[in-house]
């Protein structure tokens, strides 16, 4: 396994297996051959798997590079859980909440079935808390758990916009740490969008009669989220009636909430496992996709992903019927932008556009494909209607974190974050500074390769206008083209996407608002904007270095300030 020294930092702190005493006992050639040999189930494709994993040309989400074949935590990354109207409900799935977490799974709750505040309550004569009362319970829960031990509780929170207490709940992070542990989304529904567009009113409904209670202007309720985002990126948005467009034709229910980074809608009880492709590995010398090798790749993911479902262990036996029921897996992609500047293709360009369909409606094809010679293997998932396919979802694009901090790759679908960055607290507090090791082959220049690894921007030089284009970052791409590439990907992901539209810190709410916009008029499920420098604590910050002691130095608030010394410049 061909590692950067900051991958094998990561696999030390987080993946490989320790003993006792809390030193590494496991390498990351054995970690691949622990996880390839469990995942095989003596199917006979044990080298198969441990090849594509030790070349990282594929990853599977981090609990089953942790746990596999240890007997301990979960192999799924998503679930969520029912959040049903009643005291017992509640407290159930608060319990089942702290062993998802302490397996090491993420989780999401819509809330969209709890009574709003003060509503009366027949059985006791007192009145209902109101869901964010429960929210704030259930983070309270997560903030007990470390996720197998390794890393903190993650959670995703949904409410609809019709329902009563929604104005609560869009505001209810705007003090930054407050409910840490959950990000939020509104759900979104066709009628509130059609009633934005015509400046109208829309009906607040209460959860259990459906009763109408009341009627807020929606141009009033998305300037609070729109405002909420711009401040500090919350709420985030899911667009309910395009998940389950297609969805509901599988009978099985409606989908209310999704994993804690949006890109996996689940019924409740449901969980899904992930993994994704390098496609960066895929991309040949004559700058094309080897898609011989890519479909190579896809049929053994999509085998590997179907057999986690039968080696995983559960935190509950309503988690585990649920999941295989419907069998769902998600197959996704990390590299995308390492793979366009391998190509000369700027990420902005409509080239771009045509590639992301081209690439991504290819790996559809062929898992869709194995997906329906493993139904005819094994037997298709047990919910099936029509009784196609071995899952009933097989694509997903997750924001592959750590993933592609391993494979030494551009995060999920996004564009580079930076040339020259650093990671903050996500080890146990260490710190990590990454230079694009495609830039630092591509530009020779000595002087403009020192600028951008102490944080400057490559604009600010004096490199060619191509060559800035093909490096443009994250913050220095329009909104408008985050979004189409978003949906480019979306056309042919039968579950989610994750992708988070950053914004530079003098952009406006109307381009906030424009990206929430755009995102639904193109298909997207959800959106997640981020504007730099809103948070103090940022996870992802330039790696600019403080004049005064030459510690690092964060966005915040508008100003560039020092880690160490405290020095300030706005």
């Amino acid at each position: 396994m061909k590692l950067t020294e900051n991958a094998r930092i990561v696999l030390n702190k987080r993946y490989l297996l320790k003993n006792n005493f809390g030193d590494v006992v496991e390498s990351p050639e054995a970690m691949a051959r622990r996880v390839a040999s469990a995942v095989d189930r003596s199917e006979g494709y044990e080298e198969d798997y441990f090849e594509i994993i030790d070349s990282l040309k594929f990853l599977p989400n981090s609990p089953t590079l942790m746990n596999a074949g240890t007997g301990q935590g979960t192999l799924s990354a998503c679930f969520v859980l029912p959040l049903n109207d009643s005291m017992g409900e509640i407290m159930n799935t608060a319990k089942s909440a702290a062993l998802v977490q302490k397996f090491g799974g993420g989780t999401g709750f819509a809330l969209s079935r709890l009574r709003q505040k003060g509503a009366p309550i027949s059985t006791t004569h007192g009145k209902a808390c109101g869901p964010i009362s429960v929210l704030r319970m259930l983070s309270s829960v997560s903030s007990m758990v470390t996720q197998g031990g390794k890393r903190d509780g993650a959670n995703m929170a949904v409410l609809r916009v019709d329902h009563p207490d929604i104005e609560e709940f869009i505001t209810c992070k705007s003090v930054e740490g407050e409910i840490h542990n959950f990000n939020i989304s509104v759900g979104l529904t066709d009628v509130f969008m059609t009633a934005l567009q015509k400046d109208e009113s829309y009906d607040l409904v209460e959860p259990h009669t459906r009763v109408v209670v009341g009627k807020k202007r929606a141009r009033d309720i998305w300037n609070l989220i729109i405002d909420g985002a711009w401040k500090n990126g919350e709420p985030g948005a899911i667009f309910l009636d395009t998940v389950n467009r297609e969805h509901s034709k599988m009978g099985i229910g409606d989908i209310e909430a999704t994993n804690p980074c949006g890109e996996q809608p689940l019924l409740p009880n449901e969980s899904c496992n992930l993994g994704s492709i390098n496609v960066a590995k895929m991309v040949r010398e004559d700058k094309e996709f080897d898609y011989v090798e890519l479909d190579r790749v896809v049929k053994l993911a999509i085998r590997f992903l179907d057999n986690v479902i039968d080696e995983n262990k559960y935190a509950t036996k309503e988690i585990e019927s649920q999941t295989k029921a419907t069998r769902k897996v998600g197959l996704g992609v990390m590299g995308w932008a390492d793979a366009l500047i391998k190509m000369a293709i700027p990420y902005t360009s409509n080239e771009a556009i045509s590639k992301a369909e081209e690439l991504f409606g290819r790996i559809k094809e062929v898992a869709d494909k194995t997906s329906e010679e493993l139904a005819q293997e094994k037997g298709a998932y047990p919910a099936s209607i029509d009784g196609k396919y071995r899952n009933a979802c097989r694509m997903t694009i997750a924001p592959t974190g750590t993933i592609s901090m391993i494979a030494d790759a551009s995060s999920g679908i996004e564009p580079l974050f930076r040339l020259g960055y650093t990671k903050h607290n996500i080890l146990e507090g260490e710190t990590l500074t990454y230079i694009n090791e495609e830039f630092k082959n591509y530009v020779r220049s000595k002087s403009i390769l020192e600028f951008v690894a102490n944080g400057g921007k490559l604009s600010d030089t004096d490199a060619g206008s191509f060559t800035k284009r093909l490096f443009a970052t994250a913050d220095e791409i329009p909104y408008e083209a985050h979004v189409k590439m978003q949906s480019a990907f979306q056309k042919y992901c039968d579950s989610g996407v994750s992708k988070t539209i950053n914004l530079p810190n003098e952009a406006k709410r109307s381009d906030v608002s424009g990206a929430y916009l755009q995102a639904w008029l193109t298909g997207c499920k959800g959106i997640t904007v981020y504007r730099a420098g809103s948070r103090f604590k940022e996870v992802l910050t330039e790696g600019l270095l403080c004049p005064e002691c030459k510690g690092k130095v964060v966005l915040a608030e508008g100003c560039k300030k020092c880690l160490s010394c405290g020095w300030s410049a706005c």
